[in-house]
């Protein structure tokens, strides 16, 4: 079995459902990042209503979320959490391939995914 591109918390799943049901065309999220902030790179969200077929593809219970292609490896092996607190209601992405991030914690630094110490590390080298 491959390394999963991304885990979807229970948590998160309940928020994309919401999003699917609450929005018009909505089929899911997408989960990207871009060059921005103190740290260098942001995680970026957004609604899907037509799917880029390009785009890699995770399902949970119902919730739907794509990956944009140039992120891929960023974001393997991320965990997509969904967190409501008193100061901040958001995704949150717990990322092994996060280097660093800003105080702030609005941007971060990520590094591509190492593909051989993971094939190493589940016996497929």
């Amino acid at each position: 079995m491959g390394v999963p591109l991304v885990n979807i918390t229970d948590d998160a799943a309940d928020r994309i459902r919401e999003i699917i049901a609450n929005r018009e065309n909505a089929q899911g999220i997408r989960l990207g990042i871009k060059k921005g902030g103190c740290a260098g790179m942001e995680y970026t969200v957004d609604l899907v209503t037509a799917p880029d077929p390009k785009d890699d593809f995770v399902e949970k219970d119902g919730a739907r979320l794509w990956v944009a292609p140039e992120a891929m490896l960023f974001l393997l092996g991320t965990e997509v959490g969904f967190e409501k607190t008193a100061l901040r209601t958001g995704f949150t992405f717990h990322n092994p391939n996060e280097s660093s991030a800003c105080g702030c914690g609005e941007s971060v630094e990520l590094k591509p995914a190492d593909l051989k110490a993971l094939a190493e590390a589940r016996g497929v080298a």
